[in-house]
């Protein structure tokens, strides 16, 4: 079982989504940024980590989610969800090739990995929470 983090960043009552290029293990599909946990780090350590690389920007850690373990056929991750905000910085896609802030109600539109739908749909009620706080 490969263990990930992702950020759910809110801003604006929106949620960031990026899109994976056509080399990826997953090609055009939308996913919340984050990557493996390495074994030296804790998984909100991973994810500060992986979105200073991958968007070159900085996050406020505020609230891990529920996770959740989905299998692809070929791997089974355990996807570990944080709510954060960007402390500073603009957004730069390192690895992604497209972004896209949605709202909540737009999130079953959006053709998202497979992990990440089930993310959402566990953890609906607590990002729906979030985004009302903001």
């Amino acid at each position: 079982m490969i263990e990930v983090s992702c950020a759910i960043i809110l801003k604006d009552s929106k949620i960031l989504a990026v899109q994976r290029g056509p080399e990826s293990s997953h090609p055009w599909k939308w996913e919340f940024p984050g990557g493996k946990i390495h074994p030296e780090e804790t998984a909100t350590q991973c994810v500060i980590r992986e979105i200073e690389e991958e968007l070159r920007i900085w996050i406020e850690v505020q609230k891990q989610l529920e996770s959740i373990e989905f299998d692809y056929g070929n791997k089974q991750i355990r996807l570990i969800p944080f709510i954060c905000r960007i402390a500073s910085g603009d957004i730069i896609l390192t690895e992604h090739v497209a972004k896209c802030w949605f709202t909540f109600d737009q999130w079953k539109t959006i053709d998202g990995s497979g992990a990440d739908y089930e993310l959402i749909l566990k953890n609906q009620e607590n990002i729906r929470m979030e985004i009302r706080l903001e």
